[in-house]
This record gives structure tokens, C-alpha cells and sequence, in this order.
């Protein structure tokens, strides 16, 4: 989509993103985009603007070839995210072993 050597890039792939894309996770795997342009592109198939009169979960972009939910949608936005490996404060550690030590005979 961008040349980089010569600075030029396809507003197609912005401007009309189902004539240039299948599905989302084709928007988050294509490296010759920015995290901006891939942010833009996806919120533009998330619109309203996009949804199906007679089914408002599913998402069709002028020229696309098929129809994708609006979970595909925000999963892939949701993959541009960097979220942290494990849970908010660290991994929780135990206050006792879950071994149990004597057995009364």
C-alpha cells in the first residue's frame, strides 16, 4: 500500500478498504500500513455506516467481497492493543503450598 522510498501512499486502502482487504485481520497483518492507518481503516468498517440494513451485526464495506461480523472487527482492533502478558499487579503467588505435608496416621 506504501512505498516508502518514494513517500506515496494508496488512499484506496484508506479511502475504500473492501476493495483492498477480505477481512480485518488482513488490515492488522499488512506491514506496509501504520498502526494509525490500520486504527482508521478499522473504525471505518466498525461504523454504522458499514452494517447490513437487515442483519446490524455484520459489516460490509463498499466493494468488499464478503460480509464479517463486528467481532471480527473489534478482535482486530482489539490486536492492535498491546495488553500485558499476565494479570493487572503480577501473578498472584500462594500464601501456603497447595502440597499437603503430613498425613495424620
Amino acid at each position: 500500500m506504501i512505498d516508502h522510498a518514494d513517500n506515496i501512499i494508496d488512499l484506496n486502502a484508506i479511502l475504500h478498504p473492501g476493495s483492498v482487504y477480505d477481512h480485518p485481520r488482513d488490515v492488522v497483518a499488512d506491514q506496509t500500513i501504520s498502526l494509525g492507518e490500520k486504527r482508521a481503516i478499522l473504525a471505518s468498517w466498525a461504523s454504522d455506516a458499514a452494517a447490513v440494513a437487515s442483519n446490524p451485526a455484520l459489516r460490509e464495506l463498499p466493494g468488499s467481497r464478503r460480509l464479517v461480523t463486528i467481532d471480527d472487527v473489534l478482535e482486530a482492533m482489539s490486536a492492535l492493543d498491546h495488553h500485558p502478558k499476565g494479570p493487572p499487579g503480577g501473578k498472584p503467588t500462594r500464601m501456603k503450598s497447595a502440597a499437603r505435608v503430613g498425613v495424620a496416621a
